[in-house]
């Protein structure tokens, strides 16, 4: 077919009739045209051997014909990348017999009438600019077993200019460091007397971003020149001192932990037998936050959202298992185009992060395709439409969204708390390879909305891929049902990718860790080593284990077809070694000293603002049935139908209570509620509560309002005690404005007290 492929087949079309009607809307309005013809099937290229004969078998098998008409563009993959699809792909077609096939992509054929250059069109919406690319003929196809060189790892020269150096390396690779951050950088490798790596300032910014130190939780507050005595982190963790024996971990792992009861349980062994034995059984509680991603790119953002949450559960511990999730959105007003509202006002907004209605249309799907694929009932949630007048220049609303991600799972006793690794265990990344994709989240989403480049905005969007989280979940499950556990330590990997969870593992061990780059997995042959080393490629886990279960343990990743790399080990110095066997180089050599040390952290002083001011209130006269009309219909009070139904609430078969109540199936059950095993009438209940519409004019308030919304949501549940209610609390608040830094700390304290 072409110099570069044996063989170009024409596959079945891509998507449903409403998926290209939205696609011809938004590439119309993009290109400012009034109407044009769109349309789009898949295409596979393939490379084969001598050995291939199976050519039937395979068109069976991909729903193919040979190639018979060339569209106008090819949209794939990055030359030199292999998607997800092509691992899954290749595995299939090996485990159904056909022989000889050494590789095959798949790309997206796009049939496009209406203008006279298709090469002048702004295509934005039809790909993914960090993971693929357009393809106008055949000889523009890359060869599919072509290799690019591997871009160079950059050293920072500080010699002659030190401090601006590294400024300039700031704002080039978005690293969001402050003054204090810059000039301990700037004194440790003067000090040290050479040139920083790219690779080490990257990882240094995630380590220390907002999002993984929580500065200003941390921070100490100064209000009107006086020192409070409490961070807000020292309030928040004040409310889990003193006995409390139900309360099994708490602010040091992954998810809290929270005593269970003893319970039969469903195990399978090495042998694919299963057996039901008593075992003490404990809860994970987890909520986090994904706002960032799913304000740039609301599909991959939520999606991802919900699956660093799951990661989360399953990396609790020496491995646990995810039960139970939920998923809540926070967006600004829809403003739906053929359906205006009369308290809508024109939008202010920036172009560079999706609209609400986007958000609402692809979020939800998002989050809910994660969390379907991979197999886990999102059983509980909320919806927020909020967004006030202006007043004063000045208004509320949520045009960076919050996307709530959180969830139930369960742990053994035996596994609730991480093991102490020793010199010499073995480092462990499992999951799939790493790729130009959530490169500096940690740093982006630490910043100020616009305050970042665009590209570098876009970048730091994972992408997601359940199926590989499932694997990587089964690995888990068999190493956590085997006595002794073969695991000794877990992360999963999540802001700043291995530069951030290697580290976390050896500094949590109180050891060093020594990593060969060119054992890392990559699908991208021409990541520099700051890029296979930082990127947040998704579904992946660091782990230690024992050099002796070894064997064991590539035989349980085998089994579940689970990627597994053995790229280092722990050692007994304080250092971070990443060394480049094959270019001879160290791209990361630093102290652990240097990237967990006491930095400073800047106090939060500020002036008590002035009284909280009230809305401003309209007045008009409205009929009853009108009043009735409005509420009923806003975002906020309509059913929620929509956001159910696209989701698996009973998947795993341990759900008591989803969202649908009674014969007619009304979305209106104020909790959902798991239970512990198969065969135990005992088990966990989640509500939740969000008071926002009360916050802007009384956080405090609005916090203790939320509580007791959380608590009346559990009225009808039979729970034996008030004490056994636990709460995972998170804070959204602009910092950096005087009145929200000050409501957070109200709000805090409230909460506290």
């Amino acid at each position: 077919v072409s110099k570069n492929l044996n063989l170009l087949l024409q596959g079945p079309s891509c998507f449903s009739s409403s998926k290209i009607s939205s696609l011809k809307i938004e590439l119309c309005n993009i290109n400012n045209l009034d109407d044009l013809n769109l349309s789009c099937i898949e295409y596979y290229a393939i490379n084969f051997d001598q050995s291939f004969s199976d050519n039937n078998k395979l068109l069976e098998l991909l729903n193919a014909k040979e190639e018979s008409r060339f569209p106008n563009l090819l949209i794939g993959p990055r030359p030199g990348t292999i998607s997800p699809w092509s691992s899954k792909t290749i595995e299939i077609i090996e485990n159904v017999g056909i022989k000889g096939i050494n590789s095959i992509e798949r790309y997206f054929g796009y049939f496009i009438e209406g203008t006279e250059d298709i090469t002048t069109l702004k295509l934005t919406c039809l790909f993914d600019r960090m993971t693929q690319e357009i393809f106008y003929d055949y000889d523009s196809l890359p060869s599919i077993d072509s290799t690019p060189q591997r871009r160079p790892l950059k050293h920072i020269d500080i010699k002659d200019s030190p401090k601006d150096a590294i400024v300039n390396a700031n704002l080039e690779l978005g690293l969001a460091l402050s003054e204090d951050e810059i000039d301990y950088l700037v004194d440790f490798f003067f000090s040290s007397n050479r040139n920083p790596t790219d690779a080490e300032l990257m990882m240094f910014a995630q380590a220390n971003s907002e999002h993984c130190r929580h500065k200003i939780f941390n921070a100490d507050w100064i209000i009107d020149s006086s020192k409070q005595e409490y961070s807000l982190f020292q309030l928040i963790k004040q409310t889990s001192l003193g006995e409390k024996p139900d309360l099994i971990s708490a602010y040091k792992d992954n998810a809290a932990v929270i005593s269970g009861s003893n319970v039969p349980v469903l195990n399978r062994d090495l042998t694919n037998h299963y057996s039901f034995s008593e075992e003490l059984l404990h809860s994970i509680l987890k909520v986090e936050t994904h706002n960032h991603p799913t304000a740039i790119s609301p599909f991959p953002g939520a999606a991802t959202g919900s699956g660093g949450e799951i990661r989360d559960e399953g990396a609790t511990g020496t491995g646990a298992k995810p039960k139970m999730g939920l998923v809540g959105f926070n967006v600004s007003n829809l403003r739906l185009e053929k359906y205006p509202r009369t308290w809508e006002k024109k939008p202010h907004r920036s172009e560079r992060i999706a609209s609400p209605l986007q958000i609402m249309i692809e979020g939800p799907i998002g989050g809910a395709a994660f969390n379907n694929e991979f197999g886990r009932p999102c059983t509980v949630g909320y919806f927020r439409v909020f967004e006030t007048p202006f007043k004063n220049n000045k208004a509320y609303g949520y045009h960076k969204p919050i996307m709530l991600a959180g969830g139930i799972g369960e742990v053994k006793g035996r596994n609730s708390l991480k093991n102490l690794v020793q010199a010499g265990d073995l480092v462990v990344v499992l999951g799939g390879p790493s790729m130009l994709i959530g490169l500096g989240g940690g740093a982006a989403s630490s910043m100020s909305s616009g305050d970042s480049d665009e590209d570098l905005d876009f970048a730091s969007v994972q992408r997601e891929n359940a199926e590989m989280e499932r694997r990587c979940q089964e690995v888990i499950n068999q190493c956590a049902s085997e006595s002794p556990n073969l695991i000794e330590f877990i992360h999963d990997v999540g802001a700043g990718g291995l530069s951030n969870a290697i580290p976390e593992l050896a500094k949590d061990c109180n050891l060093g860790v020594r990593i060969d780059l060119n054992l890392i997995p990559v699908a991208d042959p021409s990541l520099s080593p700051m890029e296979i080393w930082s990127n947040e490629s998704q579904e992946r886990y660091v782990l230690a284990i024992k050099p002796s279960n070894k064997d064991i343990f590539e035989k349980i990743c085998f089994r579940e077809r689970c990627p597994v790399a053995f790229v280092g080990t722990t050692t007994d110095t304080d250092s971070v070694e990443v060394y480049d066997s094959v270019r001879d180089e160290y791209p990361v050599n630093v102290p652990l000293s240097m990237l967990f040390g006491e930095l400073p952290i800047k106090d939060m002083e500020l002036s008590k603002p002035l009284p909280f001011q009230n809305l401003e209130i309209i007045n008009f006269k409205l009929d009853l049935a009108e009043a009735i009309n409005r509420i009923l219909s806003h975002p906020s009070v309509a059913s929620k139908s929509f956001l159910i139904t696209i989701g698996d609430r009973t998947v795993g078969g341990l759900v008591a209570r989803d969202q649908f109540v009674g014969r007619y199936q009304v979305p209106t059950s104020n909790y959902s509620m798991s239970t512990r095993s198969f065969l135990s009438n005992r088990g966990e209940v989640l509500s939740i509560g969000e008071k926002p519409t009360i916050a802007v004019q009384n956080p405090a308030g609005s916090l203790r309002m939320a509580l007791a919304e959380t608590l009346m949501n559990l009225v009808s549940v039979p729970i034996e005690r008030i004490d056994l209610v636990r709460l995972s609390a998170n804070w959204m608040a602009s910092c950096g404005e005087l009145e929200d830094d000050y409501s957070l700390r109200l709000g805090v304290e409230a909460i506290s007290e």
